[in-house]
C-alpha cells in the first residue's frame, strides 16, 4: 500500500504562514501526496507553487462552523474554484440538519454539487461527526450520496473529536462504493492513518503527513 497516495498534507491554522504553506507544498512535492489542503486565501499560490504536479489542491468552505448562508458559501465556492482549487470540503449546516434532516442541509448539497461538477471540481461534505449521533451520521452521509457529494468527511479538526474508526466505517457502510470517505481530525500517526483504511478511509486529512511517512518508512 502507498500511504501517500491517502494522505491530503494541511494547514489550517488560523495563524498559518506564507512560509508554512511553501514548506507545506514543499512537502507534498516530495513525498508525492494525493494532496494538499490550504486556507481559501493560499489557493492561488498553491496552485501556482503546484502547477507542474499532479498534486490536488484542495481548500474548505464555510470554515469552521458551516452555519454561514448558503449564498455565502456558494460565492466561496466561486471565488475558490476560480483560485484554481480542485476540490472543495464544506462544512455542513448542522444547524439546519439538527432542525430538519431532510430538508434545507441536502438541498445545499445539491446546490453545492452542481456548481462543483459544472466546474469539473469534487466536494467533500464535512458532516463534524463530533456533534453528531450515529443515527444522525448515517442519515447525513445517505443524503450527501443522494445530493450528489463526491465524499463525505469527518471533521474539521476544530470539534472536541476528530475521525474515529467506528465512524468511518458507519460512513462508508451508509456511502457504500459510491461515495469516497474522508478521515480527518486527530490522525497523527503511521497506525492511526492505517487503522482509518482499513475502517473504510479512501483520505486521511492530516497535519502529520511527514511524521506518517517516516513511520511508514521506518516499518519498511
Amino acid at each position: 500500500m502507498k500511504i501517500n497516495e491517502y494522505i491530503e498534507h494541511t494547514n489550517l491554522k488560523p495563524t498559518v504562514t506564507q512560509k508554512e504553506i511553501e514548506q507545506l507544498c514543499q512537502e507534498a512535492i516530495e513525498h508525492e501526496f494525493v494532496g494538499v489542503c490550504v486556507p481559501p486565501y493560499w489557493v492561488k499560490k498553491v496552485k501556482r507553487d503546484l502547477k507542474n504536479t499532479d498534486i490536488l489542491v484542495v481548500t474548505v468552505i464555510g470554515f469552521p462552523l458551516g452555519y454561514s448562508m448558503s449564498q455565502t458559501k456558494v460565492a466561496e465556492i466561486k471565488q475558490a474554484i476560480q483560485d484554481g482549487a480542485d476540490e472543495l470540503d464544506i462544512v455542513m449546516n448542522m444547524t439546519a440538519f439538527k432542525s430538519d434532516s431532510q430538508g434545507w442541509a441536502k438541498i445545499e448539497v445539491a446546490q453545492f454539487a452542481k456548481i462543483a461538477h459544472e466546474a469539473g471540481k469534487s466536494i467533500k461534505m464535512i458532516l463534524e461527526t463530533a456533534y453528531l449521533t450515529p443515527k444522525e451520521i448515517e442519515v447525513a452521509c445517505k443524503f450527501c450520496h443522494d445530493a450528489g457529494a463526491d465524499f463525505v468527511k469527518t471533521s474539521t479538526g476544530f470539534a472536541p473529536e476528530g475521525a474515529t474508526v467506528e465512524n468511518i466505517a458507519l460512513m462508508k457502510k451508509a456511502v457504500g462504493e459510491q461515495l469516497g470517505v474522508k478521515a480527518s481530525g486527530g490522525i497523527k500517526t503511521y497506525e492511526d492513518a492505517l487503522r482509518m483504511i482499513q475502517a473504510g478511509a479512501e483520505r486521511i486529512g492530516t497535519s502529520s503527513g511527514v511524521t506518517i511517512m517516516e513511520q511508514f518508512r521506518a516499518g519498511l
